[in-house]
Order: C-alpha cells, then sequence, then structure tokens
C-alpha cells in the first residue's frame, strides 16, 4: 500500500491539473451565450469585448443608428444575427 503526502509531487500535479482544468471550464462558461427562441443575444459588455470597441462606441452606433439593438428592463440586448448582418454589410472585398 502506498500513501501519498500532502506535499508530494504527484499530488502537487494532479491539484495543478484540477485547476487548469477547472480555470478552462470557467472560461467555457463565462463565453456561454443561452439561446431563446433560436435566437443569441448579446449584451453591450460582450459586444464591446467582441467587436473590440468601447461601450461609447456602440452608443454612438445606437444613436446613429448603424446598430439595431433590444431596450429593455434598463438593458441593451443585441441579436447576434443583427451582428452579423452589420459586419456582412460592411464587408469591402479585397479588389487584387
Amino acid at each position: 500500500m502506498i500513501l501519498l503526502e500532502k506535499n508530494d509531487q504527484e499530488i502537487a500535479s494532479m491539484v495543478e491539473s484540477l485547476e487548469k482544468v477547472s480555470a478552462d471550464l470557467q472560461a467555457l462558461f463565462d463565453g456561454y451565450v443561452p439561446i431563446l427562441n433560436g435566437e443569441r443575444y448579446i449584451t453591450d459588455k460582450q459586444l464591446s469585448k467582441l467587436l473590440h470597441v468601447c461601450n461609447r462606441t456602440l452608443q454612438e452606433y445606437r444613436t446613429n443608428g448603424y446598430i439595431s439593438y433590444i431596450f429593455w428592463g434598463g438593458k441593451i440586448l443585441y441579436r447576434e444575427s443583427d451582428i452579423m448582418e452589420m459586419l456582412d454589410k460592411a464587408y469591402i472585398e479585397a479588389w487584387r
């Protein structure tokens, strides 16, 4: 029978692996957006991170009518399909 101590390398390695898996799972859950009636909705914070713009820029896009949004209960949501459509319209084809 082999007894492992708390400070053994095998235990430390296992704990480190478990912490990495836990961090990976947390990152996966943080990025998860549930589907509602076949559509994904994205918050201001998520969209600003995805587009690499600040919240003020998103406010300008809304004010100028560049981006569709839902304002409900004091929260702003964007349909993922609307964002993809906006990006597709802004796409400029390479000409060379």
